[in-house]
């Protein structure tokens, strides 16, 4: 379930073999309308937005979801965990360092694994690469001279 792709929350829930109850259908639709958003913006999310839910129940709720491959935690060097409903097809992100936003960059080579290491001793099989590129967004870079 990404903000593209709209399969119904309870079907997406189903599939995975989870019971579709409020709490995990809220969490995968803001998830889904906030990629790589942290526990702590989540809860505020759903807090403004008028969905009461404890602290211990949305961490259970994305441990559910992150277990069941609804959802992808990353987390990128002196940051918290987030979240992101963007599990499927090889992508990497980009991070600011000066606000701290994260921006989803597709693979260049577009399949898993997207890279190679160049030894994998012990490791025949090697499924997926992480990359992190770290810079600055638009608004946080100096303004050309």
């Amino acid at each position: 379930m990404t903000p593209t792709d709209r399969t119904p929350p309870e079907e997406v829930l189903r599939e995975a073999g989870l019971r579709s109850t409020a709490p995990r259908r809220t969490v995968l639709e803001a998830v889904a309308d906030h990629p790589h958003v942290t526990a702590a913006g989540l809860a505020e999310l759903l807090g403004t937005a008028g969905h009461r839910m404890s602290r211990q129940s949305l961490y259970n709720v994305l441990e559910d979801l992150t277990r069941t491959g609804l959802l992808r935690s990353i987390q990128p060097a002196g940051s918290t965990p987030r979240y992101e409903t963007a599990v499927a097809g090889e992508h990497h992100h980009l991070v600011c360092r000066g606000c701290g936003t994260v921006v989803d960059v597709p693979c260049a080579v577009g399949t898993s694994p997207c890279l190679t290491p160049a030894e994998a001793p012990g490791f025949p099989v090697v499924h997926q690469a992480e990359v992190t590129w770290w810079g600055l967004c638009t608004d946080c870079a100096p303004a050309p001279r």
